[in-house]
């Protein structure tokens, strides 16, 4: 708990047996985390087997692989069930460290943003934690390509460190997105478009092999995904075009 507010930490896994409970143990190590939930996406190695038997923490196994984005629609909706107040996403590889839990939680929890993430560029910890060069080229493009046509102002649009009030996953339609990993960006257009404001942290990473990754050409489908996403925002805001994404209650 956090100033009484409960504090969720989800867990999309795939193939995650080997780093799952050094990630654990340092997301209980902050103290302020009252459940972990485990979503593993049809893990062909022992992912199952090691999340279960983690103490507090909540499993689910999905019969077949739903995608990187099918799986987070669980941990949310999960999440919501338990009762969270405070929702932060983890990924149990390890990539993301967990030291920056209290920060972020205190950030929603005393109001200053509803939505926080953890950001590789701030402090320039991309390149020194082992991004690769292209990687760091297309993700430096494409958040400015977002900024200018969201009218957003983030350093990096594409970390998987997220941390999200009760209120934002209540409203978001998470269920029309995509369940590839298109998903994170159409997630972060959502919470933009409905006003909410997001806080950023800096965020040391590190890739190892262990870490999860998309390949090139996934890369490459992602990149054009993120592009649409911000042309379709603006169209949206301007009246133009109409979408499920973006939908208007006035």
């Amino acid at each position: 708990m956090y100033r009484d507010k409960k504090i969720v930490v989800v867990m999309p896994a795939y193939n995650a047996a080997k780093t799952l409970v050094q990630t654990y143990e340092e997301v209980m190590a902050q103290g302020v985390v009252d459940l972990a939930i485990v979503v593993d996406d049809a893990s062909h190695d022992e992912t199952m087997a090691v999340a279960q038997k983690l103490p507090n923490t909540r499993v689910f196994k999905h019969p077949k692989n739903t995608g990187y984005g099918g799986n987070q629609k669980t941990c949310y909706r999960l999440a919501l069930e338990a009762g969270a107040d405070i929702v932060i996403m983890v990924h149990p590889d390890y990539q993301y460290t967990p030291k920056l839990i209290p920060a972020m939680a205190s950030m929603i929890a005393n109001g200053l943003h509803p939505c926080v993430l953890g950001s590789r560029i701030l402090g320039g910890y991309a390149l020194k934690g082992g991004m690769p060069l292209w990687r760091y080229v297309s993700n430096r493009f494409l958040t400015l390509f977002s900024n200018i046509f969201t009218g957003a102002k983030l350093s990096e649009f594409h970390t998987g460190y997220r941390a999200f009030s009760r209120e934002i996953l209540q409203r978001l339609p998470l269920e029309v997105n995509s369940d590839d990993f298109i998903f994170d960006n159409q997630m972060l257009a959502q919470v933009l478009w409905f006003g909410y404001t997001i806080g950023e942290v800096s965020c040391p990473t590190r890739y190892a092999r262990e870490s999860s990754s998309i390949n090139f050409r996934r890369s490459v489908k992602y990149g054009f995904g993120c592009l649409r996403m911000a042309i379709l925002f603006r169209l949206a805001k301007m009246n133009l075009v109409k979408s499920k994404y973006f939908p208007r209650y006035d």
